[in-house]
């Protein structure tokens, strides 16, 4: 049974290095291109795969960690919500899956944020900052669905905000995983910098009409 947890973990890794190569591919290239779409759909499947693996991992014997299982849910929110918003510039579109992605995130960042207290008795900074920004995100999203007019005109900041924001978390894990930074410094460091790329991002697509990029 290690054996396969071991392979699986591999398996979880290799994803992630995948989807930080594609995804820098998709961050760099002109957005809209061949390129950017191609190396964004492979950034979306192997950070699919790559947090699927996550949970799985984290419910097995000896490997149990809801902590993992809460940031697996919480990259796997954005990068599900950014693909997703592919679909809002269509007509009549259903709104049922994404309004339950969002709900899932909401319960998902509110036991980030209580059960470690019920736990131990003490807040896990890291949890409930994640936890926090997803709910925050999530609430945003519910209430942006209420107007499916509003929905179809802001679908490419969504798309770029949401997947980017998948983006932030593969390079969080990996910089985490490394060891690049002392502390819990690591876990906020590419937030900090993906969120001055996405404000830059958001402002750029503010400028101009959604018709004027080529998707």
């Amino acid at each position: 049974m290690e054996n396969i947890i071991t392979t699986l973990i591999y398996i979880h890794a290799g994803f992630g290095g995948i989807a930080l190569f594609a995804g820098l591919i998709s961050l760099i290239v002109k957005k809209g291109n061949t390129i950017h779409k191609r190396s964004g759909l492979v950034f979306f499947y192997a950070m699919l795969c790559s947090g699927l693996i996550a949970l799985i991992v984290s419910c097995l014997p000896g490997h149990e960690s809801p902590f993992l299982f809460a940031i697996g849910i919480f990259s796997l929110y954005f990068v599900l919500s950014g693909y997703r918003a592919l679909r809002f510039k269509k007509p009549n579109i259903n709104l049922t899956l994404d309004t339950w992605i969002s709900r899932m995130m909401i319960l998902t960042g509110i036991l980030m944020i209580v059960l470690p207290m019920v736990n131990s008795g003490k807040l896990n900074i890291v949890l409930s900052v994640f936890g926090a920004f997803g709910i925050y995100f999530a609430i945003r999203d519910l209430r942006l669905y209420k107007d499916p007019k509003k929905v179809r005109k802001s679908w490419l900041k969504i798309h770029l905000g949401k997947m980017i924001g998948g983006y932030i978390a593969a390079t969080t894990a990996f910089v985490v995983v490394n060891g690049f930074f002392p502390g819990i410094s690591g876990w906020f460091i590419p937030s900090v910098i993906g969120g001055i790329y996405i404000v830059y991002w958001m402002r750029k697509v503010t400028k101009k009409t959604p018709a004027s990029i080529n998707t």
